[in-house]
């Protein structure tokens, strides 16, 4: 049976489940399809991958700061309310998806709402947390199995 390796295609379910057992992030209904290597996943995520075969279930516990760095005071900013659109309910726990003026997105958690001011963390969600990397490898792939199988013109 193939395991993943570099360059694996890969087709998993996956869950990041928080100690509380809050649900972080999922690949919902349909499983997530990557080359492994590609960014999709963190690589941090990534090489407790290598080795599963397709079938195999696997809760993975990631330590503080080992996949997502630790939280940094310069990434928690107060913004004014008037930043947020009117009928936007803020409560500290959310997160939210900002835009840089670049125009990339970008998550924030709301940590406080104090008059005019709302205090919001950019730093990753998961960072500095402990949680648990559910994962369910569905299918896997060699990479030659699809190097030559018409991939020109894709990444």
């Amino acid at each position: 049976m193939t395991t993943i390796g570099e360059g694996s295609r890969v087709m998993l379910h996956y869950r990041l489940v928080l100690e509380q057992g809050f649900v972080a992030d999922s690949s919902g209904d349909e499983p997530l399809e990557f080359v492994l290597g590609d960014g999709t996943l963190e690589p941090g995520l990534e090489r407790h991958l290598i080795g599963l075969e397709a079938g195999t279930r696997k809760d993975i516990a990631i330590a503080p700061g080992t996949v997502f760095p630790f939280a940094v005071k310069a990434a928690v900013q107060v913004l004014d309310r008037s930043a947020f659109p009117s009928d936007m309910p803020l409560e500290p726990g959310m997160i939210y998806e900002f835009n840089t003026p670049a125009g990339d997105a970008v998550p924030g958690r709301i940590q406080a709402v104090e008059g005019d001011g709302v205090t919001v963390d950019f730093n990753h969600p998961l960072a500095g947390q402990p949680f648990t990397f559910e994962v369910e490898i569905v299918s896997v792939e060699p990479a030659a199995d699809f190097d030559n199988a018409g991939m020109e013109g894709e990444g």
